[in-house]
């Protein structure tokens, strides 16, 4: 068996410093070029999934995958919103209420893609909802950064003081953020013998394993989507009363399925799926599933893993939060930026890695459960992936401009052009995206 503190050791040293053979090529930092090392990250946390694929395949007597670090692929999926098209068109990332913008003393950076967030956002600068952007911007320049900061955390809006490096190591959270290691794997008390339903082969080692998807926005959709790329069958679950982003759905649902589960007024349907799911993946912030009613213990030996944007301690562990936002909280905006005029990575660093980085967790928990049956917890926070990125050595303050990803990392299918898969054996995912619930709240009795 493959002892927990060696799971936790592989991510810890090894992320760094890609164990697989890199592809030959130009830099392969040009695409993700920053004073922090990006590529390092980048890389590191697609390695790491692939040693999870392989020790997976062992654990089934299968032989390993010889994986190249290819770095056109593994920038152009780290920076697939810059290559995203839709009829031909680039997508806008952004609402017109996200970003940075210049406040009372300082700076501060807010998320409000989804309408909910800018509505809180409008209610957090005492606005109505039908306020007008001009407004909003007006009321956060006569602001002081802190008490936006406050204000906005009071009403569930996202919105962040951008710090220094050393503003926010002296924050309480900073602490919080960074205990622990990269990829958390615990073990739980409940057993249950595995279950197969087929068997895996070598380029689809996870066929067979039932993975419910209970994720939104980017890093725990990219997690269930390499689970996805290595053959699991991934159910993704969304309430039917929040919207979703069209072009985040696009980019980070290929190969799964996708049905609308109100999980409040249909638990007893949810616990009809998990209690024949292998992996369940989480983005709610800690706790908020299990106060609503989750039950885990529906399924013994479920490995379960969880993202959120802070970590599952401190002060602002029940605190809503995206990879921009991390950014900015962290010092990493002033890093890739200046105090006068913040800044931020080429790509969603953190959201990425992080996922890639679960994903492995979640494998890795999954080899140790075909020798013990036992259910895992597994846990990545953007912060925690933050910390790593901040202490990591070998920054570059003079680097170039980030160039664009190459088009030959790109998929065309009909109107739309996404990222190909970072890992460079795969050519595609099995499916694009599907038609955004358009898929029953069960699991298939085949498989597509």
């Amino acid at each position: 068996m493959i002892a927990h503190a060696r799971l936790v050791h592989d991510y810890e040293t090894g992320i760094g410093v890609p164990g697989s053979t890199i592809a030959p090529g130009p830099d392969p930092g040009s695409n993700l070029a920053a004073t922090l090392p990006v590529w390092a990250l980048a890389a590191g946390s697609v390695s790491a999934l692939t040693a999870a694929a392989n020790r997976h395949r062992q654990a089934n007597r299968l032989a390993p995958v010889q994986h190249r670090i290819d770095p056109g692929r593994i920038n152009a999926a780290f920076r697939s919103d810059d290559l995203l098209r839709v009829d031909g068109r680039q997508v806008p990332m952004f609402g017109d209420l996200s970003g940075f913008f210049p406040t009372f003393d300082g700076w501060v950076r807010t998320h409000a893609n989804y309408p909910h967030h800018r509505a809180r956002l409008l209610a957090a600068l005492g606005l109505p909802p039908e306020a007008p952007e001009d407004l909003a911007v007006a009321m956060l320049a006569m602001t002081r950064a802190a008490d936006i900061e406050e204000n906005a955390a009071a009403v569930g809006a996202i919105a962040v003081r951008v710090r220094t490096e050393a503003e926010w190591a002296a924050e309480p959270q900073a602490q919080a953020s960074a205990d622990g290691p990269l990829v958390a794997i615990e073990p739980r008390t409940d057993r249950a013998a595995p279950r197969y339903r087929s068997d895996p082969t070598p380029f689809q080692p996870l066929r067979g394993v039932r993975v419910l998807d209970l994720t939104r926005v980017i890093a725990g959709p990219v997690a269930t989507r390499a689970l996805a790329l290595l053959g699991a069958e991934v159910l993704r679950i969304d309430p039917p009363q929040l919207p979703e982003i069209p072009w985040q759905y696009l980019d980070t649902c290929q190969g799964k399925r996708s049905a609308l589960l109100d999980l409040r007024a249909q638990w007893g349907t949810f616990d009809e799926l998990l209690a024949s799911a292998d992996v369940l993946v989480t983005g709610y912030r800690p706790g908020a599933l299990e106060r609503a009613g989750l039950d885990i213990e529906v399924r013994p030996g479920l490995v379960h893993g969880r993202i959120c944007a802070w970590g599952e301690s401190g002060p602002w562990a029940e605190r809503r939060g995206f990879d921009s936002i991390v950014q900015a909280a962290t010092g990493i905006s002033i890093t890739e930026g200046a105090p006068s005029v913040p800044g931020s990575l080429p790509a969603q660093a953190l959201d990425h890695a992080s996922g890639y980085l679960l994903a492995a967790g979640i494998i890795d928990a999954l080899v140790a459960r075909v020798f013990d049956g036992i259910g895992r917890d597994v846990r990545a926070s953007l912060a925690r992936t933050a910390s790593w990125l901040l202490s990591a050595p070998d920054r570059s303050p003079r680097h170039s401009n980030p160039t664009p990803p190459s088009l030959a990392a790109a998929v065309y299918r009909g109107n739309t052009i996404t990222a190909a898969p970072a890992l460079a054996e795969y050519p595609d995912y099995l499916w694009p995206a599907p038609e955004y619930g358009g898929d029953e709240a069960a699991w298939p009795v085949y498989s597509r």
